[in-house]
């Protein structure tokens, strides 16, 4: 049961990063910051057995990595 719950959280969370990845008219920072919150909520929810605190505190780690990287153009 724990097992369809994480990949129930984990696919959910991967469907909501995609879907705020094609936002064409966000910055580069925004899209950034979304990919980050996305990625680290999925690997947040991955190494923490899918716990809701695990998959927070990936969000916000990742959306803050995601804020602060520097692109080109």
């Amino acid at each position: 049961m724990k097992t369809i719950k994480t990949l129930v959280v984990t696919a959910t969370l991967a469907t909501a990063a995609f879907g705020m990845v094609g936002c064409s008219n966000m910055s580069k920072q925004d899209r950034n910051t979304a990919i980050g919150a996305g990625a680290g909520a999925v690997l947040g929810g991955a190494v923490s057995g899918g716990s809701a605190l695990g998959t927070v505190g990936g969000a916000a780690v990742g959306g803050v990595i995601g804020n602060q990287v520097k692109t080109t153009n």
